[in-house]
Order: structure tokens, then C-alpha cells, then sequence
């Protein structure tokens, strides 16, 4: 029979003077990189909501505004990475173009790193089509043979909606960079140190989703005419930021660069689809899903298999060196 031990003391290994400087390190780093973060998103959402309230102070709805005016506000996406550079000039972190805490701003394609550049095109056209298709599935009602009408595509080159989407995502890309820049080239890199990977994953989402809030109130993610305007579309946008978030992520970590999550956020900015020529979303009023919600549906199946094929390739790299 084993008694629990009459002096606990005795049974705990000393802690070395080594061991106990490398806590206190660690720990004032992570202090450290705690107020770098928390000085990022004061400038990040300080900078973008003066500017989406200073470039519509009028409050116009999205889709009331000219060309002109919605480019205006559009520029707020330059907001996060111009937080990245201000809180790098403040904190005196440097401006690493590449490596370990850097701004991850290199293109490498050797060691197969193109695979997560490609994976970029294409992973914005599975997850909207994908979107649209079980949205279909659940509510066919909203199938319509003439919708893409209604959006001015001519039908002959409706089935090459994902190339176009592909090419003018590809030149519209430094917009989605003012964003990736910031979110996936600062934020997350400093919220794995201060926390978990999946906590940091999931509070990463939900920072990304609340940034958009302001543009969310007038329309410009969801449109207006839904239940519960504007807190269920602010709602939406965090979960569909947050499962984004993670594909984007990846993609960044396993490329080394924010340009992979930069093509696949414009990309995905342009709407790579040929089926949502015949989604009418006004049909969907009365019905169980909205194509907005399928494709956050769509977005947690590529998560899914994203985050599985993760968990595959760590346990085969620990095989070598548990054998």
C-alpha cells in the first residue's frame, strides 16, 4: 500500500537558479508581449473607427453610397497594418522583413512553401461555392435561373466568375494586406505567446470580427435587411472571422508570410463564385439558412479538415523522434 507522503517538501525536485531565471524570463516576456498587444489593438481600433466615423459621419448605409465614397471608407483596411508600424516604432521592435518576430513580409517558395500560396487561390473559391451550394441544399426556394442578371454578369462569362475573382483579388490584394499585415502579421503571433493556441485562435476571431463592427452597423458585410440588425450580423461576423481566421492563420505559419492570407482575404473580397449567379438572397427571408450562414458552414468543414490535417502532420514529425 503507497501513504501519501508525510513531508511534501521532501518529494519536490529543488529548482535549480537556471530553472528559476528562465520562469521569471518567460514570465516577463509574456507581461512584455501582453502590452505590445494591448497597445496594437488601442491603435488598431482607435485608428480604423475614427476613420469609418470621420469618412461617413452622416451615416449612410453601404449600399446608398457612390463608388467613390465606399472606396473612401474602404481605406479603414489599412488601419491594422498601420498599427502593426506604429506600435513596432514605439515598442523598438524593429522591422524584420523575415524570421522569428519579424513582420513575416518575404515570399519563399522552396521547401514546397508555393503549395500554401496556391492553397490561397484556391481555398476562397471551395469555401464560397461550397457556402452557396449547401445553402441551396437546405433552402432550395432560393435557387433562381436569372438572378446573376440582377448582378450585371453576362451569362457568357458567369463560369468565369473565379478567375476574375482570382486576377482583380490578386491586384486588390495590398487593400487585404493593410488588414493581413496587421491581424495575422502582429496580433496573432503575439496572442500565441500570451495564451494557448486554440483560446488565442478563438479571441483572435473574435477581435477580427468586432473590428468590422462599425461597418457591420451600416451594411457593408450582411446587408440590412435581416432579424435582429445589426447585433446578428455582428454576432455572424465574429464566428465567420474566427473560422476564417484559422485557415489564414495557417497559412501563415506554414508559408512564413502574410502575403498567402493576404491573396486568399482579397480573393475572398471579390466572391470567386459561379453558383452565387443563382442564389437569390432575398428569398431567404423565411427560410432556415441565408447563404451568409451556409457559408460559415462551409468555412467549418475546411476548418475541420484544416485543423486535422494539422494534427496528422505533427503526430508523423514526432514519429521520427519518438523511434
Amino acid at each position: 500500500m503507497i501513504g501519501w507522503p508525510t513531508d511534501q517538501r521532501t518529494t519536490q525536485p529543488a529548482i535549480g537558479k537556471k530553472e528559476h531565471t528562465m520562469i521569471i524570463q518567460h514570465t516577463e516576456n509574456k507581461k512584455e508581449d501582453l502590452k505590445r498587444l494591448v497597445l496594437y489593438l488601442v491603435l488598431s481600433f482607435s485608428l480604423a473607427w475614427l476613420w469609418f466615423f470621420v469618412s461617413n459621419n452622416n451615416g449612410e448605409l453601404w449600399e446608398d453610397m457612390s463608388n467613390a465614397k465606399q472606396s473612401l471608407v474602404a481605406l479603414g483596411m489599412m488601419c491594422p497594418v498601420t498599427a502593426h508600424i506604429l506600435t513596432r516604432l514605439i515598442t523598438k521592435e524593429g522591422f524584420a522583413m523575415t524570421g522569428k518576430g519579424s513582420m513575416m513580409l518575404g515570399i519563399v517558395f522552396r521547401d514546397r512553401k508555393w503549395i500554401w500560396f496556391l492553397l490561397a487561390f484556391i481555398l476562397p473559391w471551395a469555401y464560397t461555392e461550397l457556402g452557396n451550394a449547401i445553402a441551396l441544399l437546405i433552402s432550395p426556394d432560393m435557387y433562381d435561373p436569372t438572378y446573376y442578371q440582377s448582378l450585371d454578369v453576362d451569362s457568357r462569362i458567369l463560369f468565369l466568375m473565379p478567375v476574375n475573382a482570382l486576377i482583380s483579388g490578386t491586384i486588390g490584394s495590398f487593400a487585404a494586406f493593410g488588414e493581413e499585415g496587421g491581424w495575422r502579421g502582429y496580433m496573432m503571433p503575439k496572442l500565441f505567446k500570451v495564451m494557448g493556441r486554440v483560446p488565442a485562435l478563438l479571441t483572435g476571431g473574435i477581435i477580427w470580427g468586432l473590428w468590422h463592427a462599425p461597418l457591420t452597423c451600416i451594411g457593408h458585410n450582411f446587408g440590412t435587411d435581416y432579424p435582429g440588425f445589426p447585433y446578428v450580423g455582428i454576432v455572424q461576423m465574429c464566428i465567420f472571422c474566427t473560422l476564417v481566421g484559422v485557415l489564414l492563420t495557417i497559412l501563415t505559419e506554414k508559408s512564413g508570410s502574410v502575403w498567402p492570407a493576404a491573396f486568399m482575404h482579397a480573393i475572398g473580397n471579390a466572391g470567386p463564385s459561379i453558383l452565387q449567379g443563382f442564389v437569390n438572397p432575398d428569398k431567404a427571408a423565411d427560410l432556415p439558412v441565408s447563404p451568409g450562414w451556409a457559408g460559415m458552414l462551409a468555412s467549418l468543414v475546411l476548418v475541420s479538415a484544416a485543423l486535422l490535417w494539422t494534427i496528422k502532420s505533427k503526430q508523423r514529425e514526432r514519429q521520427p523522434e519518438e523511434a
